[in-house]
């Protein structure tokens, strides 16, 4: 009797330990990223905000001017996503657009320093960098000023 159950709990054992093993080796955008988002899943205006306020050194009065920046970006992605009725072409275009609008109205609430680190940001996105909603379409670099 002991031996009969033994094997099934070896089996589920092993199963358990190996998995685990694979989820501790997987790294932070496999596992759902340090910034709480999920693979696929493009941050929030509100993850992106406080990721921008870490690496650009953001102050509280740049935050509250960029914040609806960013929430308004998220809606327009938002209702790009939802439109079948445009080509992958064509939402690719469009999503650089709103990414490139975007971009201009935050650039001149940044010092030049801000500045300059935001296009270093911007320039990194399509090496894994950047977050989902800013990568520009493969193969193609950020838009060139």
């Amino acid at each position: 009797m002991m031996k009969k159950n033994f094997v099934p709990a070896a089996v589920i054992f092993a199963v358990l330990a190996a998995s685990t093993a694979v989820y501790a080796q997987m790294g932070p955008d496999q596992s759902g990223g340090q910034m709480g988002h999920g693979p696929g899943q493009p941050m929030s205006a509100d993850q992106r905000l406080q990721r921008m306020t870490k690496q650009l050194n953001l102050s509280d009065a740049q935050q509250q001017q960029i914040k609806p920046i960013l929430e308004n970006e998220a809606k327009q992605m938002q209702a790009l996503h939802e439109d079948s009725s445009l080509s992958q072409a064509d939402r690719m275009s469009k999503m650089q657009q709103i990414r490139q609008g975007t971009s201009n109205q935050i650039k001149p609430i940044l010092n030049a320093d801000q500045q300059q680190k935001y296009e270093e940001m911007r320039s990194h996105q399509g090496h894994g960098h950047g977050g989902p909603g800013q990568n520009p379409p493969p193969g193609q670099g950020p838009p060139q000023q």
